[in-house]
């Protein structure tokens, strides 16, 4: 799907794709954003621009020099986006982005929250912008901005977490240590896109130097990274010492149940053998024909229950 954008009074607009005049609308869009484009889209996409669009194999390079170059055809930049995945998970997508001189296009897999709240934010008159580079550094603003978000919720999960296995005795471990693995895996994937996007302010600045403005906000966005950075360690920290906690409580209630099972074969192992003696079939055996006992016989296997446990009891270790 192809969706273009134009500067209507230093405002996004969206307008309307007509396929009879998308050669016209392509030539008077600041933002061309394909969202997995079909072949003919791209087919489009490349007559026009004069320019290959990367494929998903190019996009997903992870050298320096594959996601961050400029060439003819303008200044290339893929950055990572989180994208909501399935049970609770996050996904990273990578974006590429070529910027040009009146021009930026977008190519990406996948629906991207930071480009639906652009899209919203652009049809209420919410964004300001005069030139492609400007809509670029407003987009990897806007990128934090949901990032610092998300780190927030992974923040509040991780009380809900904290709560459940330091202070709820009847909680579920398990169900913890599972919540604890995928929030685990999101501040990975929130922390590898920060580096990301801090590579790419600091490539994008050697080509906005001149944009004293510009300049000033990427430098913001760096400080901003940084900051959210030092989070997702105290986060890491956080989940760490949780998750070690979590396993210690269940290590803790295992070995109360190997406890209890010790002590039980301890105290019903002297009437076992009680049992045991009075249980041999040897013809000439003492007391074999007396009347009680086996009252006797039952007395002493009760009795050699109820000192191991009256001993463990008085120990405090039942």
């Amino acid at each position: 799907m192809l969706r273009m954008f134009k500067i209507q009074g230093q405002l996004l607009r969206e307008e309307a794709v007509n396929a009879d005049e998308l050669k016209v609308t392509m030539a008077n869009a600041v933002w061309i954003d394909a969202h997995e484009p079909s072949d003919e889209e791209r087919d489009e996409l490349n007559t026009f621009l004069r320019a290959e669009l990367p494929e998903s194999d190019d996009v997903d390079e992870i050298e320096f020099s594959a996601r961050y170059f400029q060439d003819n055809e303008g200044v290339h930049v893929h950055s990572l986006f989180l994208s909501p995945g399935e049970n609770g998970r996050h996904n990273t997508v990578t974006v590429a982005f070529l910027l040009q001189d009146k021009r930026l296009i977008t190519v990406r897999e996948g629906d991207l929250a930071d480009f639906r709240l652009l899209r919203m934010r652009a049809r209420r008159g919410q964004v300001h912008i005069i030139s492609p580079q400007d809509l670029l550094i407003t987009m990897f603003e806007q990128k934090v901005e949901n990032l610092a978000d998300a780190l927030e919720d992974i923040h509040r999960k991780l009380e809900e977490v904290s709560h459940m296995v330091l202070e709820d005795e009847d909680s579920e471990l398990e169900e913890a240590i599972d919540k604890l693995a995928k929030l685990e895996d999101s501040n990975g994937k929130i922390r590898l896109c920060l580096m990301d996007t801090q590579r790419s302010i600091s490539f994008l600045q050697r080509y906005i130097r001149d944009n004293n403005e510009l300049n000033e906000t990427a430098r913001e966005i760096k400080r901003d990274v940084d900051t959210l950075m030092a989070h997702t360690a105290f986060l890491f920290d956080k989940i760490n010492f949780l998750m070690d906690s979590t396993q210690g409580f269940i290590n803790i209630e295992q070995n109360q149940i190997i406890k209890t099972f010790s002590v039980a074969a301890v105290i019903f192992l002297p009437p076992t053998v009680v049992a045991s003696f009075y249980g041999m079939n040897f013809k000439i055996m003492p007391n074999v024909e007396w009347a009680h006992g086996w009252v006797f016989a039952l007395l002493i296997m009760l009795l050699s229950g109820l000192l191991p446990y009256w001993y463990f009891k008085s120990k405090d270790l039942l």
